[in-house]
């Protein structure tokens, strides 16, 4: 009965086809082997031992008879064709792999209703992943990497005109700067104003002279940083804002008409709760804003408006207008008298905030969606090009500069790229522009993990071989998935219900399944925080090594100036100092070389790196293995050490003392968009 129902259903097939059910049958039976492998398949399935799974057991018998009336379906010319749909094929997979990159190809996955036998164990599926993933970015290799990025960003800082930007911040706050300052902050879907008071660093902020601590302990000083924060920084006031789809549609004026609305309206409720006067007093109210678009910075307190994208259109209509005016004239529409002082970027934001607490920040680390690093480094290892037409005073007065690196853009042939790399950049509309982003940001790592996890379905029977079909879908597997699936705090079932939610099949995952993918998570975020870890490792050398260069440039122009002078008795001309804007060479060298020697005593001792993002701060044990990775780069060489001219005795005391690691802690720096902002209207003394 079993074989004559098959017939029929082949011959039914087979009609809607065109063929005529004498042809038809005759196909079936003249292909005995059809029938004969259905049965034997049955039979394998029913005796697949349990760790494959009983589901993908049942899954094989019961597709079995399927498959082989689905077999009989083809012509002599279709029988070696494989028929393609949206369901078997991944959309995002690539017909051809990157040039340099691993194969960009998945085995080709079954129905969402047809599990694909297992070509591997799943055991050995992660030990594969786990070579793949963390044998690049271990030990010696990783520190490699981290040398060759060190490379990357010096090249870049001369020439390349897209990432290593000099802001036009180069004051860091002495923390003693108090007062009150209004801050803005405007972000893809939130503004924020808020009234911020300034109340002088704390002891535990300022620099110490003592031998350097032991290394951090991964996430051991938030607790203590936190408590520094609130003693120095206050958010008096604040009122949020959410900018919806309709407002994202305003255009031109018409949206920052809306900004200057509810700055008036928050303004006029911080007079009355806090008795601030600057709204009604003659002179303008001091503003510092936290912009989160693209700008081209023109000064501190202005740049061209660019394309503000994530949906936005206000900025259309009003390309290569100056921020800071457009703003103020909205504002002074509404009868508010404001001036926009200082725009900062949240990169910059978040050094300048921490650095008001603690002296020894000169790094921050933005980690959530996306990533990017912010480093305090000498002006002329900059590009002179980069600074465009800067007056002479500004140069006169910047021995350092914050440098936005736009980190993601590194990378380029130094990156330890997969075959799940691959297929990531494949798909992607812009796949070299930013590829270490790709690796390490929160928009990225549910991706890897997505292809990875369709590769194990495909070849090591995970989900019973069968892939939940919103799996498929590009970007469906977010990182706030995979850091509830990792945290160990969450039972396998949990996260196998969450999962199942997310992703539902028709095969619903056991909790063997989510400890692979728990450890397939580990794998793809231990990857991202040893990246991350060396990133901001290369970015301290760099410091460390420019520090030094400076200083043994200036000592050797010292040596040559003072050698010129006694052969021909130089003196005072009657042009020096008669430009009230010029300053003499040799005063800028004496600073230059006073700031490169405190700042390299800083590198050789304790480094803070502010951080902020939802990774970084959320994400299961990310924060605890990109600290101890760092500490390890850190302990296992020290580019700081060594001479530049010194003499002996000096360069073996120098060495004895780098011989104690130097350290690069990671603090938490929060809410700091709207103190960044604040903190640095007060370096202007506004």
């Amino acid at each position: 009965m079993t074989a004559l129902r098959n017939a029929l259903v082949a011959a039914l097939r087979s009609l809607m086809k065109g063929k005529s059910f004498l042809q038809a049958l005759l196909a079936f039976w003249s292909r005995p082997s059809s029938l004969k492998g259905a049965r034997k398949s049955t039979r394998r399935a029913a005796s697949a031992p349990e760790s494959n799974s009983s589901r993908q057991a049942a899954g094989a018998a019961a597709t079995a008879t399927a498959a082989a009336a689905a077999a009989s379906e083809s012509t002599d010319t279709s029988e070696t064709e494989t028929a393609t749909t949206p369901e078997t094929t991944p959309a995002t997979t690539p017909t051809t792999s990157p040039a340099a990159s691993p194969s960009a190809s998945l085995p080709k996955p079954d129905s969402a209703t047809n599990p694909t036998p297992p070509t591997t164990t799943l055991d050995a599926f992660l030990q594969d992943a786990e070579r793949l993933l963390m044998e690049p970015v271990q030990g010696d290799r990783l520190r490699l990497f981290a040398r060759q990025l060190q490379d990357q960003f010096r090249d870049r800082l001369l020439t390349n005109a897209a990432c290593m930007l000099p802001s036009y911040n180069h004051q860091l706050p002495t923390g003693r700067e108090r007062g009150r300052y209004l801050s803005l902050d405007v972000g893809g879907s939130t503004l924020r104003v808020a009234l911020i008071a300034l109340q002088g660093r704390q002891d535990g902020g300022a620099m110490s002279s003592s031998p350097p601590s032991p290394p951090p302990s991964p996430g051991s000083s938030s607790n203590a940083d936190t408590d520094a924060d609130a003693g120095s920084m206050r958010i008096l006031s604040m009122a949020s804002f959410r900018i919806t789809p309709e407002l994202k549609q305003l255009e031109g004026m018409a949206f920052f008409d809306w900004m200057a609305g509810r700055i008036l309206e928050t303004v006029e409720q911080v007079d009355e709760e806090n008795g601030h006067a600057g709204s009604s007093s003659d002179a303008p109210l001091s503003v510092g804003l936290a912009w989160s678009f693209p700008i081209e910075q023109t000064s501190l307190r202005g740049g061209l408006l660019q394309s503000m994208g994530k949906g936005f259109l206000a900025a259309d209509s009003l390309l290569g207008r100056d921020l800071g005016d457009i703003i103020q004239a909205a504002c002074r529409a509404r009868g508010l008298h404001v001036a926009l002082a200082a725009i900062v970027n949240d990169s910059t934001a978040a050094l300048l905030s921490k650095a008001y607490v603690h002296a020894a920040t000169r790094f921050s680390l933005i980690l959530g969606t996306g990533v990017n690093i912010a480093a305090h480094l000498p002006v002329p290892t900059v590009g002179r090009a980069k600074f465009g037409t800067r007056p002479a005073a500004w140069f006169a007065a910047a021995s350092h500069v914050i440098v936005n690196t736009e980190l993601g853009m590194f990378g380029h042939g130094i990156l330890p790229v997969t075959r799940w790399d691959a297929l990531l950049n494949a798909g992607h509309p812009k796949p070299t522009f930013q590829p270490l982003e790709h690796m390490v940001s929160g928009y990225y790592l549910g991706e890897v993990c997505r292809f990875a996890l369709l590769e194990a379905v495909a070849t090591a029977g995970l989900f019973g071989g069968v892939a939940p079909p919103s799996l498929r879908v590009p970007y469906a597997l977010d990182t706030a998935t995979l850091s509830l699936i990792e945290d160990e705090s969450t039972s396998l079932d949990t996260a196998a219900a969450v999962f199942q939610a997310q992703h539902p099949s028709a095969v619903p995952p056991t909790a063997a399944d989510m400890a692979a993918v728990r450890t397939l998570a580990s794998l793809v975020s231990r990857r991202s925080a040893a990246i991350v870890a060396a990133s901001v490792y290369a970015l301290w050398a760099l410091k460390a090594e420019t520090e030094r260069a400076i200083l043994l440039d200036l000592a050797d122009a010292d040596a040559v100036a003072s050698t010129n002078g006694n052969a021909n008795g130089h003196a005072k001309t009657e042009n020096d100092g008669d430009d009230d804007d010029a300053v003499s060479p040799s005063v800028l060298a004496t600073n230059q070389a006073t700031n490169a020697r405190a700042e390299l005593d800083i590198v050789q001792a304790r480094t803070v790196v502010a951080f902020n993002g939802s990774v970084i701060e959320r994400y299961p044990h990310y924060l605890e293995r990109c600290q101890t990775m760092i500490n390890a780069l850190s302990s296992s060489s020290s580019p700081a050490a060594g001479s530049i001219g010194e003499g002996q005795e000096q360069q073996q005391q120098q060495q004895q003392q780098q011989q104690q690691a130097a350290i690069i802690e990671l603090v938490p720096a929060k809410e700091s968009s709207l103190l960044g902002a604040a903190v640095a209207l007060a370096c202007l003394g506004a």
